[in-house]
């Protein structure tokens, strides 16, 4: 293989996760092809957390500063009970979180996070973004990986010794890497709907928010037939909210329409404040929530699965943005610094440890918020047990978690 070639990467995919590797390849000299199928760039979603493994990876990459412009740092993760709105528990964030943990943890608007990564892309001659492009046939060859991808004009190839499969939960990749190895698995319906709206903090809906008493934190609304997730985003201009129950499946896609009645229901009893809110925000979108589990992310001879493409996860640890920039960061640094061949076998060993405790946290999550009865009793005396420096040691291991940056 030539040195030029060695330092080719593909990527199939331009979201969070795709976008952030585009950047973290180009930072270690490597020349990268971004192939998108849209054609143009879409922002699926609303609003994302980002904690501080997250962000002090995009400080490193040169995202950051652009991403403040329009993000929120919440002064807190807040539990509250959703038929009374009494507090359960508080996790400090602000700038106790951000000294607690070396970076901020900051709420954002999915398309804003998009801008600043694109944004700091497009200052990077190594990167080449094309849009309307389909990946079609992926030939695995000995020193050599080959992209082709339709678009509009007919089809085009890329190649190099990487090809990075960032494109989703609905990877073309690894479907068209499922037919080579069944390894590669397929995702499946969660059972669960996410309902999401975003509201103009002037508007009634975000009056009603502000009624809740969640303005300047990352609260969540525990309830047993659903949970809630609010806080402020575009500079606090606008309220992201997200509803979580169980459902049917519904397309076979990111978003669709779901019967109303289903969030209406989950929300018997809460309190008036908390309906007026849900009743002003409407029409919400529901969202399926969709999973990847499989029992391989690499091939040996130069592929990556990354992101929700390899491991999409329910969002009750609010890590799956996070996941997606951590597998891209350390991807690239492990790639760059040693054999690529060994490089994958090494990366995926050492995400899975990490993935698989995330996944943990959101079942333990999930668990915990629409718990009833006498385990919901037991859930509140534990959290009001349990002091907020305590609630914040036990997120170190998640939001204190720092890759070691080999520099070749």
């Amino acid at each position: 293989m030539t040195e030029a070639r060695s330092r080719q990467v593909v990527i199939a995919g331009a979201g969070i996760a795709g976008l952030t590797a585009a950047l973290a390849f180009a930072e270690r000299g490597c020349v990268v092809t971004v192939l998108e199928q849209a054609r143009q760039l879409e922002v699926v979603g609303a609003g994302l957390q980002l904690s501080p493994n997250a962000t002090r990876i995009l400080r490193r990459l040169g995202v950051l500063d652009r991403l403040a412009t329009s993000a929120v740092r919440p002064e807190a993760v807040v539990l509250k009970d959703a038929a009374t709105l009494r507090e359960l528990a508080r996790v400090p964030l602000g700038q106790a979180g951000e000294n607690r943990w070396g970076a901020p943890y900051l709420v954002a608007h999915r398309a804003d996070l998009h801008t600043a990564l694109t944004m700091r892309m497009a200052e990077l001659p190594e990167i080449q973004l094309v849009t309307g492009a389909r990946v079609t046939d992926i030939t695995v060859e000995p020193q050599n990986i080959a992209v082709t991808a339709e678009t509009d004009g007919g089809k085009i190839e890329a190649a190099g010794h990487l090809l990075v499969g960032a494109d989703g939960v609905w990877s073309t990749v690894r479907r068209q890497l499922a037919g080579i190895d069944s390894a590669f698995g397929k995702n499946r319906f969660s059972g669960e709907l996410a309902w999401r709206a975003t509201v103009a903090a002037e508007s009634a809906a975000g009056q009603a928010f502000a009624a809740t008493g969640a303005g300047d934190c990352v609260t969540t609304f525990l309830h047993p037939g659903f949970h809630m997730v609010a806080y402020p985003v575009s500079k606090g201009s606008a309220v992201n909210l997200a509803a979580f129950t169980k459902g049917e499946r519904i397309a076979e896609g990111w978003s669709g329409h779901a019967d109303p009645a289903i969030l209406a229901g989950a929300m018997r009893g809460t309190s008036a404040a908390l309906a007026r809110l849900a009743a002003l925000a409407g029409p919400w979108t529901a969202f399926p929530i969709h999973t990847v589990e499989q029992r391989r992310w690499t091939m040996p001879e130069g592929i990556a699965l990354i992101g929700d493409a390899a491991h999409a996860m329910t969002p009750f640890a609010a890590q799956g943005a996070a996941m997606g920039i951590e597998d891209a960061s350390m991807l690239a640094n492990l790639i760059a610094a040693s054999d690529p061949k060994q490089s994958l076998t090494i990366w995926e060993k050492l995400r899975r440890p990490r993935i698989e405790k995330v996944l943990g946290r959101g079942a333990l999550n999930r668990l915990a918020w629409h718990a009833w009865g006498p385990v919901a009793i037991a859930r509140n005396l534990v959290l009001a047990t349990r002091p907020a420096e305590k609630l914040a040691a036990d997120l170190d291991w998640l939001y204190g978690w720092e890759e070691k940056v080999v520099r070749r």
